[in-house]
């Protein structure tokens, strides 16, 4: 019987499908003791082979945010494109009135509270409205070789990424020490606090009583004991706050949990820091390798920028990493001590953090050369011999770049869709498809809010049917009470931008893919007059007498806008077609909101990955870890033994990524499988406990 996915839920714009599941609980868990989801990637069946199965229907549920909002792009969400494809997002601005920034929400999160528990829903009730390849224009393959099946994320350690810095190195997290710094408190001071004081201290910082406080009483009052227990708490328990109070004639230092309801009117900035001042010789930020495991990006700093009381936007990084996946990446945050940060390293779960240095200046998006992926498929099919031609094939030919399907959403509305209605200025469509009734399992709340818009298109009266308000259709609903249904420009502007644009990019995105395939259908792998290439970031037009000088990987098409050109052969003809089909006008692609007019940019349409090396390894038990983590390395502890006669058989490839490339797009070259979930339910489900 097939095996596919365990235990998967709806995903918000940061929580993507294919593999990339929610937990049943909120607190994290040691990797060994996690119950293993799997993307079962396998041989197409008839309807016939399939009716005899039994599916279990494995329910779940968990705090998300939206369905609407499944937009995170790649495995890794992509931050800057191939060539000018990043200009995209520096080059827009939304010029509309009362826009609220990204702070004002993150403000809004740290207010709200726990999130309540829904009835859960089955996956495959969920999935059967979803999209397929074919639907959002991936269609071809450009290797030859027969594929095989295999399982994608048993584990989420089957997936291991290590992003690939801006001197062009991988990033491995091998240092966990605190770089020597005069200004930082010596270590004896953490002698002025007891054991019991500890102990307390800990369950307090464990949130075991999060709204109570622990009272430590300062047997020698003087104002360096009291200095020396202040910096000894908050040094040695990240999260919590304290405070001097005099009880009954004797001075105590009060501790109190900083995510406590009273301490939440107060969140540290960088215009409001700490009391102690940082010293001008030291670079303002704190550069650190962060491995993570099961969490993604936007999570981890929202945990730490929690334990550490301050607010997320002050981190900075190169790029987002998705969740159901190891990953290293580079991370820097404004004036927060290496010492300070490595305490979180003692109490947090599938974290750590290392490789500490202070530099003058935060990381920016666009800055990563790339992405290192370890990837192990379970359970192939394939024979030695298949094996070799399709990695051999990745390795020296690669794979289409298509946007993969985390682009496009996960439900029945695709997000290209709203991208489409915001081009077209058809706004009441593009609130419509973001807040109607939708076929699919979906959180009971969203059911019933959509229900009452539907009914009363009323947005306040829809928002009371949320208990989370910053979903984005919470959002939105809260720009249209704000603003009214005659201004939906500005009620849509509250929405924070980059999520916003993420529905534009995705109907770039759609247009691109069906142009490629067409583009590969009519003339193949051979380089042809009228392609385009890249000179710098100019791109120009391959002439009948240069045609030899360029290869596939070399040709790029343009995603639809304003300062791009389009090649010179008859799928310039398509492009017009599929935008004229939509009323749109490719002549014309500046919009009167300046924030969705739309540039454009280029993207090669063939890539070959770097560093590419497989082995075909065998074992016997499920669940034994087949990748040595830098975690592992660090700690010293070396790969399980395991039967190299075993029973299973699985691929452990390696290979490198540029940028807005998609690893799951590499992996569907290599098995030649549709990668929707929509496909592989309909094939067959099996839930694994």
């Amino acid at each position: 019987m097939l095996r596919f996915l365990s235990r998967v839920a709806f995903c918000s714009y940061r929580h993507l499908v294919f593999g990339y599941l929610k937990p049943f609980h909120r607190a994290l868990k040691a990797m060994e003791s996690i119950e293993m989801d799997s993307v079962s990637l396998k041989r197409p069946i008839s309807s016939k082979d399939l009716s005899g199965d039994s599916v279990k229907r494995q329910k779940v549920s968990d705090n998300l945010f939206s369905t609407e909002t499944s937009l995170k792009a790649q495995d890794v969400e992509p931050t800057s494109g191939i060539q000018n494809e990043n200009a995209l997002d520096r080059e827009l601005t939304l010029e509309v009135p009362g826009e609220k920034n990204e702070e004002d929400f993150e403000k809004d999160e740290l207010l709200d509270g726990e999130t309540e528990e829904e009835s859960p829903e089955s996956f495959a009730d969920m999935m059967k409205h979803g999209l397929t390849e074919i639907d959002v224009g991936i269609t071809k393959f450009v290797s030859t070789h027969e594929g095989f099946s295999g399982i994608l994320k048993e584990r989420y350690s089957d997936f291991v990424v290590n992003e690939i810095g801006k001197e062009g190195k991988i990033l491995h997290l091998n240092d966990v020490s605190v770089p020597a710094d005069e200004e930082d408190p010596s270590e004896d001071i953490y002698s002025v606090l007891s054991p019991d004081d500890k102990k307390r201290l800990e369950d307090l910082q464990l949130f075991k009583n999060r709204e109570d406080n622990v009272a430590i009483e300062v047997v020698e009052d003087t104002k360096e004991k009291r200095t020396l227990i202040h910096q000894a708490v908050k040094g040695l328990f990240p999260g919590i706050e304290t405070k001097t109070e005099e009880r009954e004639g004797k001075k105590y230092i009060i501790a109190y949990h900083a995510a406590g309801k009273k301490a939440l009117s107060k969140v540290r900035s960088p215009t409001d820091p700490r009391k102690h001042s940082w010293p001008k010789a030291r670079g303002s930020y704190c550069h650190f390798v962060l491995y993570k495991e099961n969490k993604d990006t936007m999570d981890a700093i929202n945990v730490l920028s929690k334990f550490l009381r301050i607010k997320p936007n002050i981190f900075s990084y190169m790029g987002t990493k998705d969740k159901r996946a190891i990953t290293v990446q580079e991370i820097a945050v404004l004036k927060i001590t290496a010492q300070r940060l490595a305490h979180l390293n003692k109490c947090l779960m599938n974290f750590k953090l290392g490789n500490f240095t202070y530099q003058k200046n935060p990381l920016k998006l666009g800055e990563l050369q790339g992405n290192h992926f370890t990837v192990v498929l379970r359970n192939i099919t394939g024979t030695s011999e298949q094996v070799v031609q399709a990695m051999t094939s990745l390795r020296d030919i690669g794979f289409i770049n298509y946007y993969g399907m985390q682009r496009f959403g996960t439900t029945a509305v695709p997000t290209y869709q709203v991208g489409r209605a915001i081009l077209q200025s058809n706004w009441n469509e593009m609130v419509d498809l973001i807040l109607k009734p939708r076929p699919g399992a979906e959180k009971g709340y969203l059911v019933q809010c959509r229900e009452e818009w539907a009914k009363t298109k009323d947005p306040e009266a829809a928002l009371k049917k949320l208990p989370v308000k910053r979903c984005l259709e919470g959002q939105l609903l809260r720009g249209l009470a704000m603003y009214g249904l005659k201004n939906i420009v500005s009620a849509f502007g509250i929405i924070p931008r980059n999520n916003r644009l993420m529905y534009i990019h995705s109907y770039q995105s759609y247009v691109w893919n069906n142009m490629v395939s067409k583009r590969i259908e009519e003339f193949g792998l051979k380089v042809v007059p009228g392609d385009l290439v890249l000179k710098g970031d100019t791109a120009v037009q391959v002439e009948e007498g240069n045609v030899d000088n360029y290869t596939i990987n070399d040709i790029v098409m343009p995603l639809p806008g304003f300062d791009v050109i389009y090649p010179k052969h008859k799928i310039a003809a398509a492009y017009e077609e599929i935008l004229a089909a939509d009323n749109l006008d490719i002549k014309n692609m500046r919009h009167r909101v300046k924030d969705y007019s739309l540039s454009g940019a280029y993207r090669k349409i063939v890539i070959c990955p770097q560093d590419v090396s497989w082995e075909v390894v065998s074992y016997d038990d499920p669940k034994i870890p087949l990748v040595q983590t830098d975690l592992d390395k660090l700690e010293g502890k070396a790969l399980p033994e395991y039967n190299k006669e075993g029973k299973y058989r699985a691929l452990k490839m390696e290979f490198s990524l540029p940028p807005s490339t998609y690893a799951t797009m590499a992996i569907r070259e290599v098995l030649k499988m549709d990668t929707s979930i929509k496909n592989q339910t309909q094939l067959n489900t099996v839930w694994l406990r």
